[in-house]
């Protein structure tokens, strides 16, 4: 992925002159934002931040409405996207739970003429034909980072992996991480689904330690996951496991590289508050008259003991 936003830092330094003299403060628009129900730790995450930044933009110009809808799966959430643009909406800024099924909804809004933000996981069909601005973090990166630790750290590991779900963003992460290995003697004993769920992730952990008598690293994609790998390495007793890497950046898995714990010595970050970014970039396009398009990408940040305390929101849900 490019990092390509076109005049993002003109956009930002307008924003700031268009709040403090008041322009187009009275302007009156409507931001629909559409983002997946909070089913695991993550997307509470972006549940809070989504709210959190509607409160603040509203707050930041008088006339705008925000308003925030969040949907158990793909068939709700193209219907609470049409109902979103029955509601006259200037702008969507959608996460879909599932990105495909949910192209014709989207492009029901852009056909409109209406300024539409996609984040974080893209549809096949990703241009200017269904959206203006992608707003996303690195998964390539996310999994090329946690592959590069685990080559250099452990470089003869036998590994498992514990996926997300089968959707585009999994299989960017996946091969990422095996370009993060490529060339080194790590060796992938397994590659299971855990769906981003601890409770799923904990019994898929408890296969590979069934089958596998010697296991050296687990990878899995998600912070939440690596709750349930790690309940079922301890009921387990087993002593071979040396670590486990995930990510996402939650606060539990921060503390613990923060505190040195042996067993999560490092987490890739993957903020849920990218929504909070997209949907700010969406107020500058509608209140700064200032064009916004194209892609931004997060960086996937390594976070080690050394850098962690940075990193620690302790407030957040997530």
């Amino acid at each position: 992925m490019k990092k390509r936003i076109l005049g993002l830092a003109f956009v930002m330094a307008l924003a700031g002159t268009a709040l403090s003299s008041g322009a187009f403060a009275q302007e009156t628009k409507t931001i629909g934002v559409s983002i997946p129900a909070a089913d695991h730790g993550w997307t509470s995450g972006v549940v809070f931040h989504a709210e959190r930044v509607a409160k603040l933009l509203m707050a930041e110009h008088p006339g705008l409405n925000v308003i925030v809808k969040t949907s158990p799966d793909a068939a709700n959430q193209a219907n609470a996207v049409q109902d979103l643009n029955t509601q006259g909406i200037d702008a969507l800024v959608i996460l879909p739970s599932d990105p495909d099924p949910l192209v014709n909804a989207i492009r029901e809004v852009k056909d409109k003429g209406k300024f539409v933000t996609i984040v974080d996981r893209a549809p096949s069909v990703n241009d200017d034909t269904i959206r203006d601005l992608y707003v996303a973090g690195n998964n390539p990166a996310l999994g090329e980072v946690a592959g590069k630790y685990i080559a250099g750290k452990t470089p003869d590991a036998e590994v498992v992996i514990i996926r997300g779900l089968p959707i585009p963003i999994d299989q960017q992460r996946q091969d990422g991480f095996d370009k993060g290995i490529a060339g080194s003697n790590v060796k992938v004993l397994d590659r299971q689904f855990g769906n981003w769920n601890r409770d799923d992730a904990f019994k898929v952990m408890q296969d590979f330690l069934t089958k596998y008598q010697k296991i050296d690293v687990v990878w899995c994609q998600d912070d939440d996951m690596a709750v349930g790998v790690l309940q079922a390495i301890e009921q387990s007793g087993r002593k071979d496991i040396q670590y486990v890497v995930a990510g996402a950046g939650s606060k539990d898995m921060i503390k613990k590289v923060m505190d040195g714990d042996k067993m999560i010595p490092v987490d890739v970050l993957y903020p849920p508050a990218m929504v909070g970014t997209a949907m700010e970039l969406t107020a500058s396009a509608l209140y700064d008259q200032v064009p916004v398009s194209g892609t931004y990408t997060l960086d996937a940040t390594l976070v080690t003991k050394e850098n962690a305390e940075k990193f620690y929101f302790p407030d957040s849900p997530f």
